[in-house]
């Protein structure tokens, strides 16, 4: 989750072609994402003058509700929900090889209305932008755009949180843009979701930036997201995280939660965002779980998101339940079978992890890590942040999935802490965020992998 390496990965930016969007086409191979690696390595605590190391530090400033997010969270309205999905399957057909000069009808009127309705929910604070590029598929050629509102920090902060939803749909056939394709749920939903978010987020200044995009040619093969993740990349933006939502409006009857998927789970960037996801949106939204499932996406299928992941950055995908296949790019894919109470949580934890992550001071450098002589004891040192009241730090085991264990430490006694008692038979993946003085969590460090150091484990 921190700045990428970009020769890394520009060739193969450059390299990458579309196949498809919601279809059912192979998605393409991922590449692996290494996971930064620290020895550890034993040392005298006693160099130290006394006083200078804190150990097992104890402190008050944990995670918890900030009052100012729940009122947000509370705020999501379902009237808004319902309006918008409403107003997106009214376009009748948004494929982007649709008509672009008819007010009323297809993707021209979508983005058209779409920068109208980011630029009156923005508070004055949005700062709504359209993004063009080429797009050739099936011997067809045209130029959709972006929608990109934009949502500045109050910071120096150079950390981009991306919330995304594509606006386009498709009959289908993936070129149709005459037949009537009401896409409620793929994506109208999704596009409640960003413009409800964005609503809701406009009312407050915070100190990371938000990007809400609502790409365009996902369908025919996530071109929309792939352009905005070229054009990042190549700018040196950070995208701490980029949060996909696709199809969450949910229908009545289906189980009362969301799944989050998330490419290696374990040992990647989106891993740690999903961890984050949950931790988060379980804290404000505990009624309403995500289900973590270690996958790029559901098995042939794919969304905007795994165009950040192809580039090394943490995107994950949210989605409900339960699909039903009947309605895909079908005419029953309508307004009235989405379940509008589901679709308001889903908001409600996107505006939670959101606000955190937007709100909390920024993401800290990456802590040194080595161990002390002592089995299961470690030395962290990093350069703390005077808008940070605490700092926690997950240590997890390496094969779990979500947070296990945290330590927590106040800003006056951080940056130079002595933390005993883990498992010392454990490969821990250690990281550090840092919180406000409203419990506000951050972006966490990427995670750095220390090895066990009991005496049996360094055994040859």
């Amino acid at each position: 989750m921190g700045m990428l390496l970009r020769k890394q990965w520009l060739g193969f930016l450059i390299m990458m072609v579309g196949l498809a969007g919601c279809g059912l086409v192979e998605a393409p191979e991922q590449l692996p994402i290494p996971t930064p690696v620290a020895t550890a390595v034993s040392f005298d605590a006693s160099q130290f003058p006394a006083g200078e190391m804190v150990i097992d530090p104890v402190s008050d400033v944990v995670p918890r509700i900030d009052p100012h997010i729940a009122g947000l969270v509370d705020s999501v309205s379902q009237q808004q929900l319902t309006g918008y999905v409403q107003t997106m399957q009214s376009f009748g057909n948004r494929n982007v090889f649709s008509v672009t000069d008819d007010p009323n009808f297809g993707i021209g009127a979508t983005r058209q209305w779409l920068v109208d309705e980011f630029t009156r929910v923005g508070n004055g604070r949005l700062q709504v932008n359209i993004q063009e590029f080429p797009i050739f598929y099936n011997g067809l050629a045209t130029t959709p755009y972006n929608v990109v509102a934009t949502l500045p920090g109050r910071t120096e902060s150079q950390d981009i949180i991306v919330v995304m939803a594509h606006y386009d749909n498709r009959a289908p056939e993936p070129t149709d843009g005459e037949t009537y394709a009401p896409g409620a749920n793929d994506n109208g939903s999704g596009i409640a979701l960003l413009l409800e978010t964005a609503r809701l987020l406009s009312s407050f200044e915070w100190n990371q930036t938000i990007v809400f995009l609502a790409a365009a040619a996902e369908e025919q093969g996530t071109f929309g997201s792939r352009h905005f993740v070229q054009t990042a990349f190549l700018e040196g933006t950070n995208i701490i995280a980029a949060i996909n939502y696709d199809a969450v409006g949910g229908r009545s009857g289906i189980p009362q939660y969301a799944r989050l998927f998330a490419y290696d789970l374990t040992a990647s960037p989106a891993g740690e965002l999903a961890r984050y996801y949950e931790y988060v949106a379980g804290l404000y939204v505990p009624q309403f779980p995500v289900q973590v499932i270690n996958a790029l996406d559901r098995e042939g299928r794919w969304g905007d998101h795994r165009e950040f992941v192809n580039a090394g950055m943490p995107g994950i995908r949210v989605i409900e339940s339960v699909e039903d296949p009947d309605m895909v790019n079908s005419r029953t894919d309508t307004w009235d079978r989405i379940d509008y109470n589901y679709l308001q949580q889903v908001v409600q934890m996107n505006v939670a992890v959101v606000a955190n992550l937007a709100g909390a001071p920024q993401t800290p450098q990456t802590p040194l890590i080595q161990a002390l002589d002592s089995p299961g004891d470690f030395w962290l040192r990093w350069q703390t942040d005077p808008d940070a009241a605490g700092y926690a730090i997950s240590f997890r085991p390496i094969t779990e999935g979500s947070f296990t264990t945290f330590r927590f430490v106040r800003g006056s006694q951080a940056g130079n802490v002595a933390l005993t008692g883990m498992d010392p038979n454990t490969a821990y993946a250690v990281s550090v965020t840092a919180l406000d003085e409203n419990g506000r969590l951050g972006d966490f460090t990427p995670e750095v992998i220390v090895e066990p150091n009991s005496a049996s484990a360094q055994a040859p």
